[in-house]
């Protein structure tokens, strides 16, 4: 699956439900007309009825709204989404360069353990086909035990690396599905706060709802920062675990026994982590810019990450009480 791919496809489709706005425009135009009429009506008259010169500059407010209704997908969604444009694509940048960094430092580790089995007389046959020709021929017909036994030993290695590689494998999954989730939940967010924007331009006309300018405005910043928030945790985690690379490189190249268990062990949780972690992302983001509305959401985001944590560090302290009994044993 291509997640990358599937980031792509979310942002061609905000770009495509855009023009959506303007069939809200030709509402939010009467509602904001009717909300300005009333505005100005009332400030004239209070002013005529007081005696007072009146104050032209606080009735050009409506105005002003009404010229960013009828221009809103330019004025406001451009303006706003080219403020934060450049944001998205620094994060992205950061992100994109941790990744790299931690798939060449991978590499290197596959191919140093790859080795290592290798060089190793008791394990090279269970990695290099070459050693277990040659291993089968230097027995003789009689040595049917020695034989099924190498058989044995060939299976169980090859079932166990494929039942961690198939388990990392669904973790990296729903490692990437929680941030697309993030994603798919931001666009819908992004999507509908930029459909009815206009509707809240025009409501916020009227007396007693200006407050509706300032809470879209932060609400629709606050749900931007969604991506690259989670770029930024993304790359946190790409960086620690490129330092985890590099530990288990240099512990490989001073220590040929070095065993690689407990370093799945915590290859695991950290993508346990890592999942819990993504569902915060919201809450970090309102940290950045204040949107109020949203606390419901926020709270169900808590509860999952707080499961989720309880979860995580069950299933990790059972996985590594195992690793730790089957070290033991040995």
């Amino acid at each position: 699956m291509d997640f990358d791919q599937f980031h792509q496809t979310l942002r061609a489709l905000y770009d495509s439900m855009m023009p959506l706005c303007g069939n809200m425009i030709g509402i939010a135009k009467g509602i904001a007309g009717l909300g300005a009429l009333f505005y100005v009506a009332y400030r004239v008259w209070q002013s005529l009825a007081r005696a007072e010169p009146i104050d032209v500059y606080p009735l050009l407010r409506p105005f002003a709204l009404s010229l960013c209704i009828m221009f809103f997908p330019t004025i406001v969604l451009g303006t706003i989404n080219s403020i934060m444009s450049p944001v998205v694509q620094g994060t992205n940048g950061m992100l994109q360069s941790e990744t790299l960094d931690m798939q060449r430092y991978a590499d290197i580790k596959d191919k140093l353990e790859y080795e290592a089995m290798r060089r190793n007389p008791e394990t090279a046959y269970l990695v290099d086909n070459e050693v277990w020709d040659a291993k089968l021929e230097a027995l003789g017909v009689m040595d049917v035990g020695t034989k099924a036994g190498l058989y044995i030993e060939r299976a169980a290695y090859q079932l166990k690396k494929w039942i961690r590689e198939a388990f990392r494998e669904l973790l990296e999954i729903i490692f990437k599905s929680a941030a697309l989730i993030i994603d798919v939940i931001r666009t819908f967010f992004l999507i509908v706060l930029a459909i009815l924007g206009p509707l809240a331009f025009a409501i916020s006309v009227w007396d007693g709802f200006q407050s509706t300018l300032t809470q879209w405005i932060s609400r629709y910043i606050s749900v931007y920062l969604w991506l690259p928030v989670s770029d930024l945790f993304s790359t946190i985690l790409a960086r620690l675990q490129s330092l985890m690379l590099q530990s288990d490189i240099d512990r490989m190249q001073t220590d040929p026994n070095f065993s690689l268990d407990s370093s799945d062990v915590i290859y695991i949780v950290f993508l346990i982590i890592g999942i819990v972690g993504y569902f915060t992302i919201p809450t970090v983001a309102g940290w950045i810019i204040s949107a109020g509305g949203m606390g419901n959401f926020g709270k169900n985001v808590n509860n999952t990450a707080t499961k989720g944590a309880a979860m995580a560090g069950g299933f990790g302290g059972a996985v590594a009480g195992n690793i730790a009994g089957r070290l033991k044993g040995k």
